[in-house]
């Protein structure tokens, strides 16, 4: 290996390793801010969403739509998601798989505030030199109201 090819692998990794994370970003952005032009950027079209109880598993870009459109959007009035602790291990050169931790604080359609935490644990692959989330798991550990507590904006 030449000590040029030795340096265009290693940017090739840390370039990945930015777009990585800015899909873990996009996710809870595009989620939060109900931007399913940003949300539906990160998948690729035969992805699947395991979500897990309550909700299941969600396969390729019309379950992903479903889901988040017709079920997650109007059951969550606003929602804050934060990922954290993201750890990548690439596969090879086009796959990787990453796992981080999430807190999503949030008000329910019904007014009740709600928290949420949980794991993500994905696969990433590079298709035609774009990296997009091919599988994502979800592993939550609680997912509970908030009594007496009214998320609301600064007065």
């Amino acid at each position: 290996m030449t000590e040029a090819t030795d340096l265009a692998q290693r940017l090739d990794r840390v370039e990945s390793r930015f777009a990585l994370h800015d899909l873990v970003s996009d996710y809870c952005h595009g989620f939060d801010k109900r931007d399913w032009d940003r949300f539906s950027a990160i998948w690729w079209p035969d992805a699947v969403w395991d979500i897990g109880p309550p909700f299941g598993k969600f396969e390729a870009s019309e379950g992903i739509a479903h889901v988040t459109k017709d079920i997650l959007w109007p059951a969550w009035l606003a929602s804050s998601h934060f990922t954290t602790n993201l750890v990548i291990t690439f596969n090879g050169i086009d796959r990787a798989t990453g796992v981080c931790d999430v807190d999503c604080i949030g008000t329910t359609s019904d007014g009740q505030a709600q928290t949420v935490s949980a794991s993500y644990f994905d696969t990433f692959e590079r298709r035609d030199g774009v990296w997009k989330i091919v599988h994502r798991k979800v592993k939550m550990y609680h997912f509970n109201p908030l009594p007496g507590v009214t998320l609301s904006a600064p007065a």
